[in-house]
């Protein structure tokens, strides 16, 4: 059973900084591409960087230079540095498959950017 577990979110000022894991479990985890996404009250799941098995990646163009996506295969774990947090980056954050999620989702980690 594929399974993800999200970690590392708080609450941090404008400008802090947060780090996010996801272990995953169930999957051949060094094949698989991995993204992150997040959610905001009341707007639609979205995606916010990708990174594929052969480690290229891709950003969402809001979070391009202040957020950066890795993976360590030996962990079956993908983290999400986030840099210069602004307020608009409040959100439940989640990890799944990329380009096409599983059905099934973790219950996400929550970030809120707060003066």
């Amino acid at each position: 059973q594929v399974q993800f577990v999200e970690s590392g979110g708080g609450s941090v000022q404008p400008g802090g900084s947060l780090r996010l894991s996801c272990a995953a479990s169930g999957i051949i985890f060094r094949i698989k591409s991995m993204g992150w996404y997040r959610q905001a009250p009341g707007k639609q799941r979205e995606l916010v960087a990708a990174i594929r098995s052969g480690g290229n990646t891709v950003y969402a163009d809001s979070v391009k230079d202040r957020f950066t996506i890795s993976r360590d295969n030996t962990k079956n774990t993908v983290y999400l540095q986030m840099n210069s947090l602004k307020p608009e980056d409040t959100a439940l954050y989640y990890c799944n498959f990329y380009p096409v999620p599983y059905d099934s989702w973790g219950q996400g980690t929550q970030v809120t950017v707060s003066s």
